[in-house]
């Protein structure tokens, strides 16, 4: 596979440049593409972005870039299938060896796993321990043309970042990070579709008066277990707020966050997150 920076895919190339520049790199990443070389290629681009001299960060020209393009870099792997039918633990296994090694020429490794949807089982198992607490500075890209086909636990440890729909990906991962989530927070909430949709139901049952706002706070105390998918719940009936005040409806919205507010000093007292929702659901009953 030639490689080619230039044709990285530029707003995936864009939201990776922004997080580098905030030092927010996350530690592992999922890119999901059809056009997997373009991955490959932004994949690479991180590493010359990370690595280059020349004033122009990645210039593609300067030694470093010269020698991750070319395959040459010590710091930078690439695995692939190497024309098998499967990527097996034998070529995991070497990533892990690696792991306890020291950069060579730079302050953090690089490791590109191409078409990680042919990971086998055991491979798969192998790359956990490697996405979960690397020991050494590493970056660890993963490239698929389908999620769905990535282990759950794998998937789970990454920071996806879908091709496909790069800006949408984009706009909530920026969205996330400037309300204070970090990298890793980002990839433990993973997908938020059930979040997004419950939250939804909760805050239109709540302001209908709706007897269904208690058990959606029910339902949401129960799928939020963890505190970052709580601060998630928390910072969505935010904006929904702030949005009401965007389309003039003032007092909905001023008194959502004059609840909401009371509701993250309930939290300082160790208030169950049930019992926040179901305060906030009370709050509204006519």
């Amino acid at each position: 596979m030639t490689i080619d920076i230039t044709k990285k895919g530029a707003k995936e190339a864009a939201f990776l440049a922004r997080a580098f520049t905030r030092k927010q790199l996350a530690h592992s990443y999922l890119f999901v593409a059809g056009d997997e070389e373009q991955a490959v290629n932004t994949a690479y681009w991180l590493a010359c972005l990370f690595n280059c001299t020349g004033e122009k960060r990645p210039d593609g020209t300067c030694q470093n870039c010269r020698q991750i393009i070319s395959g040459n870099h010590p710091d930078v792997l690439l695995v692939t299938t190497e024309g098998k039918q499967s990527l097996g633990i034998d070529q995991i296994r070497p990533l892990k060896e690696e792991l306890a090694k020291s950069p060579v020429q730079s302050s953090c490794r690089f490791f590109i796993i191409n078409e990680a949807q042919k990971l086998t089982l055991s491979a798969a198992n192998a790359l956990l321990n490697l996405l979960e607490e690397p020991v050494a500075p590493v970056v660890t890209v993963l490239i698929t043309n389908n999620a769905d086909q990535i282990l759950p636990t794998v998937r789970s440890r990454t920071q996806i970042i879908n091709f496909n729909n790069a800006e949408q990906v984009d706009d909530k991962t920026s969205l996330l990070i400037q309300n204070g989530f970090t990298n890793d927070e980002i990839a433990e909430l993973n997908d938020t579709r059930n979040l997004d949709q419950l939250v939804k139901y909760f805050y239109q049952e709540m302001l209908e008066d709706n007897s269904l706002a208690v058990v959606s706070a029910h339902k949401l105390a129960e799928l939020a277990k963890s505190k970052v998918s709580q601060n998630y719940v928390l910072l969505l009936l935010k904006m929904k707020a702030q949005a009401e005040l965007s389309n003039d409806n003032q007092v909905v919205g001023a008194k959502m966050l004059k609840d909401l507010v009371q509701i993250d000093k309930m939290r300082f007292s160790n208030v169950s997150f049930r019992n926040l929702l179901d305060y906030l659901a009370l709050q509204w009953k006519r």
